[in-house]
């Protein structure tokens, strides 16, 4: 039943994971007069840090740029485990009192803007009762990322049936799943594959990477060989900001030299990873991918892990594509056989935007790829509503800070000149409409057409650039002629 006075605040965060619980600790140190809540479908904070249980989950950028300006990441490791992320954020909305402010159990499964009353209203599904509330707000911002967490990418692989063992999608890892003494296969080639396999290899029997073409693996320090002396010598915090800015600065450079360079930038890549293969292994056949660096995220590899489970003969890889399952593993398309007990299928994840919920506006609904992003954070002609967007070639976070510190100038600005909406408007018909997501990986080529377009030129452009954005989001006027104020 909907209850017929919904409770109302001036902003909703929706989710509480780490871009989320990020948003509530900015709000409240930049706009401390404005009351809030977090709505989040499951029962615990932590987002994909508490979903995701697989062996060996870890951060895919360094916890420096990935952890929250606001309360540096302390931990020795500059990637970081699963279990130290999801402390470090419970941790966070602890010493920051936002966890008062959270309504565990509340799914958003639509939201409706009225320009007459100039609010949201949220219509929320508790998964205590199955049923449904309201509440209404000023302003909202999503906090969900863009992933389907109810169901990861499986395809349907022939003769699965028949398969005598145990197939599992990452995603949902059983807990009680011992693979020790077993064969493994693990299926896929990016960031959670090259995590599974030297993970699971230390106690299964063999573990098989299974891949139909190669991706770009890069060793990285697990732990930063600077941190150590810099904190020695230097204040906490002069220290952090110092290994958080190298970090941006090395990974921008990294991305800069890839798109100007594409070929030498392959070379020294593929290059790294042999030096780290045993001699003469086929760096060629299984490390040498068919696209330039950047068109898709570089996958990191944790003081070299992955490579040196290959040297140990503890894992290998195998670049081919399936032919069928059979009852004792997989028969591959050159008719080579894998054997396994277990076969992990981490094939990729689904992209869905808002959680799957529904907008409208005034009544119209909003059809999301007829939208444009506006400074790779708002909706054009959707009023008060931002979204958290991590940038594709560096860390999730830092895009995501920027964008709760520019709802916080527009949420202070509309105080300061007496109105209640802000909406930038629709782009100009010479502004050419491009995906969203630059990358060319198959779970953003998947699903990326139901999400809104982002322009060709500023500000309607997904810049790939935090000094850059740090700079417009932060000290330039919020009046540029596109965003309005009512």
């Amino acid at each position: 039943m909907t209850t017929s006075s919904p409770e109302h605040v001036d902003v909703l965060i929706v989710g509480a994971g780490l871009s989320g619980i990020g948003a509530a600790c900015r709000l409240q140190e930049l706009c401390p007069g404005k009351s809030f809540a977090l709505l989040e479908a499951r029962d615990v904070i932590g987002g994909t840090w508490d979903q995701f249980r697989y062996p060996g989950v870890r951060s895919d950028s360094d916890m420096y740029s990935l952890g929250f300006a606001f309360r540096p990441w302390t931990g020795r490791n500059a990637i970081g485990e699963g279990e130290e992320i999801l402390q470090y954020i419970r941790d966070t909305a602890t010493e920051h009192d936002v966890e008062r402010h959270i309504r565990f159990g509340r799914r958003v499964t639509a939201a409706a803007w009225s320009s007459a009353t100039a609010r949201w209203t949220l219509t929320v599904e508790r998964a205590a009762d199955g049923g449904t509330e309201q509440m209404t707000c000023g302003f909202v911002h999503w906090a969900v990322g863009y992933y389907h967490y109810d169901a990861g990418h499986l395809p349907e692989f022939p003769g699965s049936e028949r398969f005598g063992g145990t197939v599992i999608h990452p995603q949902h890892w059983p807990a009680d799943t011992d693979v020790t003494g077993k064969r493994v296969v693990v299926i896929g080639s990016g960031a959670t594959a090259v995590t599974l396999v030297p993970a699971l290899a230390q106690v299964a029997e063999h573990v098989t990477m299974l891949q139909r073409s190669p991706t770009y693996i890069i060793s990285y320090p697990k732990v930063d060989p600077l941190a150590r002396p810099l904190l020695r010598l230097l204040p906490d915090r002069v220290a952090h900001g110092f290994l958080r800015w190298k970090n941006v600065a090395f990974t921008a450079g990294t991305y800069a030299m890839s798109r100007r360079w594409p070929k030498a930038s392959a070379r020294a890549f593929i290059w790294q990873a042999k030096v780290q293969l045993p001699r003469g292994y086929d760096v060629k056949r299984h490390f040498t991918p068919k696209y330039n660096p950047w068109t898709q995220r570089l996958c990191l590899v944790p003081n070299g892990d992955l490579f040196r489970s290959i040297r140990r003969q503890e894992a290998s890889v195998v670049t081919d594509t399936i032919e069928t399952f059979t009852e004792d593993g997989i028969r591959l398309a050159s008719g080579e056989e894998l054997r396994a007990d277990v076969i992990v299928a981490a094939t990729g994840l689904r992209l869905l935007p808002f959680g799957g919920a529904r907008l409208e506006v005034d009544g119209a609904p909003i059809e999301l790829e007829d939208h444009v992003l506006y400074k790779g954070m708002m909706l054009d002609r959707v009023p008060n509503l931002t979204l958290a967007i991590g940038y594709s070639n560096a860390s999730f976070t830092l895009k995501c800070d920027l964008t709760t510190r520019y709802a916080c100038r527009l949420i202070a600005h509309l105080d300061d000149v007496g109105l209640r909406a802000c909406v930038p408007s629709e782009p100009d018909g010479d502004v050419a409409r491009e995906p969203a997501l630059d990358l060319s990986s198959g779970f953003v080529q998947r699903g990326i057409g139901q999400f809104p377009r982002q322009g060709d030129q500023a500000p309607w452009r997904l810049r790939q650039s935090y000094p850059r954005d740090l700079r417009e989001l932060l000290h330039q006027p919020l009046e540029d002629g596109v965003m309005s104020f009512r």
